[in-house]
This record gives C-alpha cells, structure tokens and sequence, in this order.
C-alpha cells in the first residue's frame, strides 16, 4: 500500500503517468515538462497563464524551472518496481490506489497484490500463476474450466473434464508444468544445435564483410592506380602528339625553305630575263646596222646555259611532299611506346605465340606465320613427330608460360566448334586422356553453336551465358593459379575462371572440328 500512496505522489496530474524530466512552476506544482509546455502553449492564445492544479494566474508565460532531485527520485522508484512498469496488472482489490499483483486466480479471473493473496489462500484452494490480464487463454473454451493437462497425440491444452469425456478421453496426457518443462529441455536442445550454426552463420558473415572491405580497398587502390595510368597515358599522349607535329613541321619548314629559295632563284632569273629582252626590243629598234652589228650577241646565252630557265634546272621537284611513311612511323613508335609503359605497369606481358607444326594433328592445317590453326580436309603431309597429337586435332604452342601474368587474344571464324585453352607439355599425345580436359594436365573452354562448356580432368561445366563474339581473350596469372576467359564485344564479358596450383609450364592448346579455324592476335 505504501508503495501505491508513493505512486500516487510521483504521478504528473495532467498526463497521470510518472514524471518525465519533471519541472516546476512558481506556485509549487510538479509536471511533466512536456506536459506543461503543451498547457502553456495552449493558453497562449488567451495571453493568460495559469497552473493547471491550484489555478494560480500569471500575466507572462512562467519560467520553468527543472527538479533534479524530483527526477532521480522517479527513476529509483521505477527501477524498484519492474512488474509493475512492465506489466501493468494491478490488484483488482485495490480500488482507491493501484498496487501491483504478485499472483492471479485463474478460477476467480483476479489479481491479488500480497496482502489480499494472504486472505484468499486462507478461504480458497485455486490455482495461481504469475500477474496475467488475460484469462481467457487459460481455461477451456468449451467447459470453461481452468487447463490443466496436456494431450501430446493432439497437441491441445485440456481441462479436467476434457480428459474424461470428448475426442480427448483415453488418450494419454500429462500435466500443463511437466509437458512444459519437456517442450522446454526439447527447445533447449534445439538452441545447442542452432547456437553452432549461429555461431558458423556469424563467422561466415563477419568473412564476408572482412572480404566486402577488402574488395572495397582494392577497388580504391585500382582506381587510384587507374587515374595515375591514364593521367600518365594523357602526359605521353600530349608528347607523342608533340613529337609527330614537330616531325610534320620539320618536314614543312625543310620542303618551305627550299622551294622559298627556289622560288627566290627564279624570280631573280625571271628580273634578268626581263631585263634582257627589254634591251633585245629596244635593239630591234635601232635602224642604224652599223650600231646594232657591235652590240653584243645576247642570245649566245638564252639557251641551256647557267641561266636557262628550262624546267629541268630547279633543285626542288614540284611533285616533292611531306614524307607519310616518316610520320605514321613516328606516330606508331610513340604509340607502341605508351602501351608497352601501360603494360609494364600493369604487369601484363603480351606473348609472341607460335604453334608448334611437330604437335600438330595431321588433319589441322597450321599457317606460315604459324598463328592460325584450321580443321582441314585434307591430311596435312608431315614428318613423324613423337609430339603429335594422333586422336584429337589439337595443336600446342612452341613458347610455355612458367611464371608471371599474360594475356593474347584468340580469334574464331564461327564455325564448327573450338576449344581454347592450355595444357602441360606431358599431357598425352593419344588415347582418352589425350583430350583437352579429359585429364588433370589441361583446361579448356569449349565453344560449340554459341553454346560454351568448360572442361579440366574430365570434368564439365555447361556456362549458362552463350558466345556470339568471334574474338576471346585469355589471361593467365601462373603464380595466382587463375586462368580467365572473356568474351571481347562491348561492353567485354566474363565467361570463366579456372583456379589451380599449376606445377608445370603452361602451353597454349586448340582442339578444332568441322571447319573450324582460330587465330592468335597477340
């Protein structure tokens, strides 16, 4: 009861709930400062403040002033009333002041706070359980008695009667607390079978996010490395670019200059012929013969001498250009140039692919230049090779790839079908094993129709995406174990990766059918 009548003192008397930061006005009287503020606010319009309890007027808006010791006191009395807070269930005796239930009656449908349980365990022999509001969950719907059993078979709370009569009667039951305490020990069981999955699921989770961050800081680094890339490719370009037009200009000012001095020449040539044949005209006016006989013969030199203006004489031909050949070769320097640094940064290395005419199937037809490979259908005459493949139209690279990160680009004329891809140097030269991916020495992508598989040590992998591009590239990281597929449209796409520990040099290998042909661009 002295807990109810405390209660009652700490209770606001507008909002009659606890004090939440609790302050006060000059008169005395406690609120909520929520509460008060919205009193306030409300008799704003009026432009008279009064105090809600004792109706005490002010001419302005009071001030409030805060209680910290009003406030600490409310949180100690909440903290020492748990159930109360919690729950709510006051005693249903208590009618002046709420006090809170310790136990219920489930036959009488009350709570009962210390003092009146007292009395009722005196009168009464009922069944009590913990402070409930609800009572109607714990007796029979149908004989409105309290439940008391448990019918395992059915799955269903019964009372007394329930046991006795209806589709309940003869089944075996047990009571409401040992059928709880069993349904508890069964989930306790199941929580130690969940809780290592929890705890598997947990470290699973807290990988992925260590991996999430890790992708993230790489991603970083990539763009940083990245923009330096193309910031130093924009510095080379803009030198390139001033190489090339300086080589043009040298070529211009070069060519300029001699024809400027050719030009000079003959203008000159051009005064003195001018000059000759205004004097050749003012002679063909003279009538006396005598004067005109001892004049000099002027025309001894108007033909093929050292002034001879014929069109054979200038030092600079008028068909004389800019020389191409010398710029588009400083402009592909340059240009070879900034790729080989691009790819030196990146750690790429680009190999000069040949294939190996000695491993050549004698059914695949294999070019000059020793880049393309191609299903023939004609037998191929050659020499007897202990390297040649004799079950399958495959062929092997010269070079292998032992160490360090490669890419080449592979071209396919779309028919028949292909695979791609690289094997050891000691896989098979006939019989099953001999097969790209047949074995644990090869791995290769199988392009059939537009349809793509993947195979390595007789495995297959049918790819859900389909090719439709005739050029592949192929990038291997010998130290990562990674061999990687791409198809080159736009934009390029990821077909496969294969992930291995490779312990032997790596040569590139084709298998070919029905007229199918692959080149190598590297």
């Amino acid at each position: 009861m002295a807990s109810a009548e405390l209660r009652d003192e700490l209770d606001c008397s507008i909002c009659l709930s606890l004090y939440t930061d609790p302050v006060s006005l000059r008169c005395g009287h406690f609120f909520c400062r929520s509460c008060i503020v919205s009193a306030l606010d409300a008799q704003e319009a009026a432009g008279v403040y009064s105090c809600p309890d004792c109706r005490a007027q002010y001419p302005e808006r009071p001030a409030l002033e805060k209680n910290l010791k009003l406030r600490n006191i409310v949180e100690r009395f909440s903290s020492t009333q748990p159930e109360m807070e919690e729950t709510r269930i006051f005693c249903t005796y208590c009618t002046k002041s709420p006090v809170p239930a310790v136990r219920s009656c489930l036959q009488c449908e009350n709570s009962l706070c210390d003092e009146h349980l007292t009395a009722h365990n005196k009168t009464m022999d009922h069944i009590l359980t913990e402070p409930t509001a609800s009572f109607g969950h714990k007796k029979c719907s149908l004989h409105q008695k309290v439940l008391e059993y448990y019918c395992p078979q059915d799955a269903a709370c019964l009372c007394a009667s329930c046991c006795l009569v209806g589709e309940h009667r003869g089944h075996q039951v047990e009571l409401l607390d040992e059928a709880s305490e069993k349904k508890k020990k069964k989930l306790r069981e199941y929580l130690d079978e969940l809780n290592p999955k929890k705890a598997e699921i947990q470290a699973t989770v807290h990988n992925l996010q260590d991996h999430k961050r890790k992708i993230q800081e790489t991603a970083s680094d990539k763009r940083k490395n990245i923009s330096k890339i193309f910031m130093d490719i924009k510095k080379k370009l803009e030198m390139a670019e001033k190489k090339v037009m300086s080589e043009v200009s040298r070529q211009e000012e070069k060519i300029v200059s001699l024809i400027s001095c050719e030009i000079e020449k003959l203008e000159i040539q051009k005064d003195e012929m001018s000059r000759k044949m205004c004097h050749m005209e003012e002679m063909c006016c003279v009538t006396d013969p005598i004067r005109l006989l001892r004049e000099s013969d002027i025309t001894e030199c108007s033909h093929g001498g050292e002034e001879d203006t014929g069109g054979d004489g200038g030092e600079v031909s008028s068909e004389e250009d800019l020389d191409e050949g010398l710029i588009s070769l400083t402009l592909h320097r340059s240009m070879r140039d900034i790729v080989t640094n691009v790819t030196s940064e990146l750690g790429v290395h680009v190999p000069d692919i040949l294939l190996d005419v000695d491993t050549a199937h004698r059914w695949v037809k294999i070019s000059e230049d020793l880049k393309t490979a191609t299903k023939s259908e004609v037998q191929q005459k050659r020499r007897k090779s202990s390297g040649r493949f004799v079950d399958y139209s495959q062929v092997l690279s010269r070079c292998s790839l032992s160490s360090g990160r490669h890419y080449w680009e592979v071209e396919w004329n779309q028919i028949g079908g292909c695979i791609i891809g690289l094997s050891y140097s000691s896989i098979e030269r006939e019989g099953e094993q001999s097969g790209i991916g047949d074995n644990d020495k090869s791995w290769g992508l199988d392009i059939y129709d537009g349809e793509c598989n993947v195979w390595h040590n007789s495995d297959v992998e049918t790819l859900s995406m389909t090719s439709t591009c005739p050029t592949l590239g192929v990038f291997l990281d010998y130290e990562a174990g990674r061999l990687s597929f791409y198809e080159l449209c736009d934009p390029i796409r990821h077909l496969h990766t294969f992930t291995a520990s490779f312990t032997e040099p790596l040569h590139v290998i084709f298998y070919l059918n029905n007229g199918a042909s692959v080149t190598i661009r590297s």
